[in-house]
């Protein structure tokens, strides 16, 4: 009985606290006492032969087995129930970092994959700053930057307009490293100097099957002076699932976008209006489509090159994103041709977007030596509702007929496909028609 007694007492207490050899003097509760059981508390119930069992109930049959109160001295000097614990720690841990990856997977963008980057990172220590930066089209060198401060985000001063000068060198070390470390390895102080300047710690590339697709740049730790070993590994790990989730969206976003300009595809646009027409059906707002086209193009590419072109093109496409909103479709339909779909947009509001663009393109100044002639757009513009009646295709070729009304008037202007007498005397009213000599209307034939 004695004996019985003797195991029961050693099994509490190594269940109690897993340091001490006898029982403790006092009577304290195991969370009283600061005391930790050899089995985490939130383990799962398992089966065994006699049944299920919940974890308190797996450990204390471990702990009463004759073998283990037997040598129980034995194993607590070897340090084995020390080594338990680490391990279920460790479980711990791998468990967070899987939620916290899952989490990470499940954004549906750049923006929100790196927000939660953010929140997962706040667990565990706190940078001086976080940032990312990244190329959103990849045979491109243009960079994207956005930053942390204090898990906010913050305009951060890294004077860096392109990665490529590290993605020789991460092509063959794709790993995490320690800035100091990248800086003696590279050789190359212009290339490391924004990042010295910021007082960089880490650097993380993100790699796929285009090369390098931006870096991750993690600053100095706050309230220490170094980053503990098991911070770094927790960091390498957690790294590895924010690379992984930012690669498959810029993977998913090239799949949707031009190529030369960077603007929505033909497929995309067409999938989008579709949805648009269904829309509007659906709820009765009404949405825009414009439609335009280069003046003259043939003029660039005969005599200055295709290349002279290419820059055109891309001059353009930058100054449409500059100009519309997020929730806008701008897309490169083919050629020298341009869409953008204006949901929720009515006919005048859609008029100013349309003009605002031509203007702007129009007083733009495209880099080329020679200095190429001035670029110039013609639009058309169609205005839908759930009135409308009529099919995407339908819409686009409306639109179509202005543009080339547009062509035919003289070019660099805008032409409003519709209900032309109404909407001239809407404009007249508010006094703005006099402001707008470009504006043309087509008839909408019976």
């Amino acid at each position: 009985m004695k004996k019985e007694n003797d195991k029961k007492n050693i099994a509490t207490n190594y269940s109690q606290n897993p340091d001490a050899a006898k029982p403790p003097d006092d009577e304290k509760k195991p969370e009283e006492a600061g005391q930790k059981a050899i089995f985490p508390p939130h383990a799962k119930t398992v089966s065994s032969k006699s049944g299920s069992l919940k974890a308190p109930q797996i450990e204390e049959e471990f702990l009463s087995n004759p073998k283990i109160v037997e040598n129980y001295s034995f194993l607590q000097e070897i340090g084995i129930f020390k080594h338990i614990d680490n391990l279920n720690r460790e479980i711990r841990n791998y468990k967070s970092l899987l939620s916290g990856g899952l989490d990470i997977f499940n954004r549906t963008s750049i923006d929100e994959i790196m927000d939660a980057t953010v929140w997962q990172i706040s667990d565990h220590f706190l940078p001086s700053f976080l940032a990312f930066l990244w190329k959103p089209i990849q045979n491109k060198d243009e960079i994207t930057i956005k930053a942390y401060k204090n898990y906010k985000p913050v305009d951060i001063n890294i004077k860096m307009d392109s990665i490529s000068p590290f993605e020789a060198f991460f092509q063959q070390y794709p790993k995490p490293i320690n800035f100091d470390l990248l800086a003696f390895e590279l050789k190359n102080d212009e290339a490391v100097k924004p990042l010295e300047e910021v007082r960089s710690e880490i650097i993380i590339p993100i790699l796929g099957p285009f090369g390098l697709y931006g870096i991750i740049v993690v600053g100095r730790k706050i309230l220490e002076d170094e980053y503990t070993q098991e911070e770094l590994v927790f960091l390498q790990q957690l790294m590895a699932f924010v690379s992984q989730a930012i690669k498959n969206h810029l993977h998913y976003e090239h799949s949707l976008r031009d190529v030369k300009t960077g603007l929505y595809n033909h497929g995309f646009f067409m999938t989008r209006i579709n949805e648009e027409v269904a829309r509007t059906k659906r709820t009765g707002y009404t949405s825009s489509l414009i439609v335009m086209d280069v003046d003259k193009f043939k003029n660039f590419n005969d005599n200055f090159g295709h290349m002279a072109g290419d820059r055109v093109l891309e001059s353009i496409a930058f100054m449409i994103k500059q100009t519309v909103r997020t929730e806008d479709i701008p897309s490169r339909f083919g050629g020298e041709e341009f869409t953008v779909l204006l949901p929720s947009t009515e006919k005048g509001t859609a008029w100013a977007v349309a003009e605002r663009l031509r203007t702007s393109i129009a007083g733009m100044k495209v880099p080329w030596e020679p200095p190429l002639p001035q670029v110039t757009i013609s639009l058309g513009l169609y205005t839908f509702d759930r009135h409308s009646e009529i099919s995407a295709e339908e819409i686009l070729s409306r639109a179509d007929e202005a543009l080339y009304l547009s062509k035919e008037r003289g070019r660099n202007r805008t032409t409003i496909w519709g209900s032309g007498l109404l909407f001239r005397i809407q404009q007249k009213s508010k006094k703005t028609t006099e402001a707008v000599p470009k504006l043309q209307f087509l008839e909408q034939q019976p």
